[in-house]
C-alpha cells in the first residue's frame, strides 16, 4: 500500500509516515485458533474431519501435539484432514509466544485431554488465571489439579453433563467441547464470551452432527 515500515520479526518496529496509501486487494488469513478448535473437537470425539480454507503452516505446533496424541493428520496447501484414534495419548504442553504453542489453544487442549489415556501436563507461560475453566471441567467429572502455572490432567473414562459458566472466550469454547464429549446435557452460561470469537459457531457445530442450540432464556 506504500507504507514505510521496517523491523518485522524484531523487538522494534519503525514506521515512517507517508502522504498517501494506495488501494490493494487482500485476503484475510484464516483463523488459526478456530482451525485448532475444530481439529481438537474431532480428536476428542474419535472423529474424522476435513477443514477447507486453512493454513497448516500457521498451526504447526498444534498439529504436532495432535499427532503426538495419536491423531493422523493429512495436510494440503489449504486443507487439513484429521483422523482421531479410539483413545488419545496423554501429552505435555508448554504455551509460548508465536511460533510456539499458542496460549489460546491451551483451554481447548485441556478439555480434550480430560479423556486421554494417562496424565497430561500443561504449563501456561503467557497469561495468569487462564485455568479458571478447569474448575467446571472437574464439575463434569474431570480429574485436574492446578499447581501455580501448571495443570495436571489425569484422564477419565467419561465426562458428565452439567451447568457450567464461561469466564472467557477460549475457556468457554473448552466447556462447549466438554459438553459435546460428555454424557447428558450440558448448559454453558455466559455464551457472549464464546460467540464473539467464533463466527456462526453453533451452525458449524450442527453441520458436523452436534446437537446444540442457543437458548434466549440463559
Amino acid at each position: 500500500m506504500g507504507a514505510k515500515i521496517k523491523g518485522a520479526g524484531t523487538n522494534k518496529i519503525e514506521i515512517e509516515g507517508v502522504k498517501k496509501l494506495k488501494e490493494i486487494s487482500y485476503n484475510i488469513m484464516p483463523d488459526r485458533i478456530e482451525t485448532g478448535t475444530f481439529l481438537c473437537l474431532a480428536a476428542a470425539t474419535e472423529g474424522k474431519l476435513e477443514l477447507d480454507e486453512v493454513n497448516p503452516l500457521h498451526i504447526s505446533p498444534v498439529i504436532n501435539k495432535l499427532e503426538e496424541a495419536g491423531c493422523i493428520i493429512e495436510k494440503e496447501k489449504s486443507k487439513l484432514k484429521i483422523i482421531a484414534p479410539r483413545k488419545l495419548k496423554a501429552i505435555d504442553i508448554k504455551t509460548m509466544p508465536y511460533p510456539g504453542f499458542p496460549t489460546d489453544m491451551q483451554s481447548v487442549f485441556g478439555a480434550m485431554l480430560t479423556k486421554a489415556k494417562g496424565t497430561s501436563v500443561i504449563v501456561e507461560n503467557i497469561f495468569e488465571n487462564r485455568f479458571k475453566y478447569m474448575q467446571d471441567l472437574n464439575k463434569m467429572g474431570a480429574k485436574i489439579t492446578i499447581e501455580g502455572k501448571t495443570a495436571i490432567i489425569r484422564g477419565v473414562k467419561r465426562l458428565y453433563g452439567a451447568t457450567v459458566k464461561a469466564t472467557d472466550l477460549r475457556g468457554g469454547a473448552a466447556l462447549v467441547m466438554a459438553g459435546i464429549m460428555a454424557k447428558g446435557i450440558t448448559i454453558v452460561e455466559n455464551r457472549e464470551y464464546i460467540l464473539r470469537g467464533y463466527e456462526n459457531f453453533e451452525k458449524k457445530l450442527r453441520q458436523i452432527g452436534v446437537d446444540i442450540e442457543i437458548s434466549n432464556e440463559i
